[in-house]
């Protein structure tokens, strides 16, 4: 049998695994190391399996997830997430859905401390929605906001996500994290443009909130609620960007950094140390097996030389390299909707990332595209992760129907967003071309 179609049938079994709720990892795995089997033998196989679980545990960059992750979590226990949106509440005061707006920029500086998109929807569903119904905001538009710009904490570094996707490419982790921050901004720039629009063509959706009493010493005062959030941003920006530290030194100062707040802020509690430290544990083990698992995928795929033969259909299709990013985009939008953007990720790259060798895409810029794709498709139906846990937050008292209702209108900006990015590639590529070393 034609190597070729050993691999599909790998393919095949991995999404049918899936599909029986099968957990990732054993998803990728279980084909990967058949497959292995079958191209190299018992002994080639377990050579493969041991080689690559010893490769990732070794990693050093790979030191950048738990660190990132601690970083994070503690700065979220120390309260820098709920004065990042009373600061940003004070400064958006008086602009048409304000409060939305504040939303959307808490998410994007939530961004610049945690990484992960999941704890930042469920923080600020539990700070901000209950904030916006108080005031008579249109329940989708409240709902809606915190779902959606909740996805803005993976593209804005620190992010977990990219730090595989520099690990699984190869491609410099340091250029990979500045690549986030431009598109990071534009996404939230594009949200709050949005809002604005919306509510003043139709005020009903969000009540004014007069920002008549607030004075401009107040809004410099309230800055003071962000300072944290500002040291962890420059660490990382700074550090990163003049060459001074590497990503994973930038996110080990970060983590100390973060811990250094809680006891400034007064909040150091032995209780929250432990929570911190539990949950980066809990999601560094699951990142480290889905690697393995996608690597021994990745390897089976290699040897069945799919990726090769896709490349060279697409080449003798004379496809232009838009369509076929295009094409892709449109993929990840409709596995978004069934498989969470890591998983997703490392199903898909042992195929894809020969292909764009091949075509000469740059993986950074593609990695940015990337990762705002996947997350467009975690915020749509049927999966629409960031969806259920603002869900499991706000409980019965709004439908699930009223959320995705919600997301609609920054699904499109999202689309757009998207459309820029990959007409001005300059975008993502420019701080990481000034970036002093590689």
């Amino acid at each position: 049998m034609d190597p070729a179609y050993i691999g599909i049938i790998g393919f095949l079994a991995l999404l049918i695994l899936i599909a029986l709720n099968v957990p990732v990892t054993i998803a990728m795995a279980v084909p990967g190391v058949l497959g292995l089997f079958y191209f190299l033998g018992l002994q080639g196989a377990f050579e493969v399996v041991t080689s690559q679980t010893f490769t990732f545990a070794t990693t050093f960059e790979f030191t950048a997830v738990p660190l990132f992750l601690l970083m994070g979590y503690t700065a979220m226990n120390a309260g820098l997430v709920t004065a990042a949106y009373s600061s940003a509440r004070i400064w958006t005061a008086g602009l048409p859905g304000g409060l939305s707006m504040a939303t959307c920029l808490a998410s994007g500086v939530f961004g610049a401390c945690m990484g992960s998109g999941i704890p930042a929807a469920a923080a600020m569903a539990r700070i901000a929605i209950p904030e916006m119904l108080r005031y008579k905001y249109d329940e989708s538009l409240a709902v809606g906001s915190v779902a959606a710009s909740a996805t803005v904490a993976v593209l804005i570094p620190p992010s977990v996500i990219m730090v595989i996707y520099a690990i699984f490419t190869e491609v410099s982790l340091g250029k990979m994290l500045l690549a986030g921050y431009l598109p990071g901004v534009l996404s939230v720039v594009i949200y709050a443009a949005m809002i604005g629009v919306r509510v003043r063509l139709n005020p009903q959706l969000a009540p004014s909130v007069s920002a008549a009493a607030i004075t401009w010493g107040q809004r410099i005062r309230a800055l003071k609620g962000v300072w944290g959030i500002a040291v962890l941003f420059l660490v990382l920006l700074g550090g990163i960007y003049t060459g001074y530290f590497t990503a994973t030194e930038a996110a080990a100062v970060g983590a100390l950094a973060a811990f250094v707040m809680m006891f400034i802020t007064r909040t150091f509690q032995w209780s929250k140390v432990k929570t911190s430290f539990l949950e980066t544990l809990e999601v560094t083990a699951m990142a480290l097996l889905m690697l393995v698992g996608s690597a021994l995928f990745a390897v089976f795929i290699a040897l069945s030389g799919l990726p090769k033969v896709l490349a060279n259909w697409i080449i003798a299709a004379n496809m232009p390299v838009t369509l076929f990013l295009i094409a892709i985009a449109i993929l990840y939008l409709f596995l978004g909707c069934l498989l969470p953007t890591i998983p997703m990720m490392l199903v898909t790259l042992p195929i894809l990332l020969p292909v764009l060798i091949d075509l000469d895409v740059n993986l950074i810029w593609f990695g940015v595209i990337f990762i705002k794709m996947a997350e467009v498709g975690g915020i749509t139906p049927p999966f629409g992760i960031s969806v259920y846990v603002v869900k499991g937050v706000v409980g019965d008292s709004i439908p699930t129907t009223t959320i995705f209702r919600g997301i609609g209108w920054f699904v499109a900006m999202d689309f757009l967003t998207v459309a820029i990015l990959m007409a001005f590639p300059q975008i993502s590529l420019w701080l990481p071309n000034l970036m002093k070393t590689g």
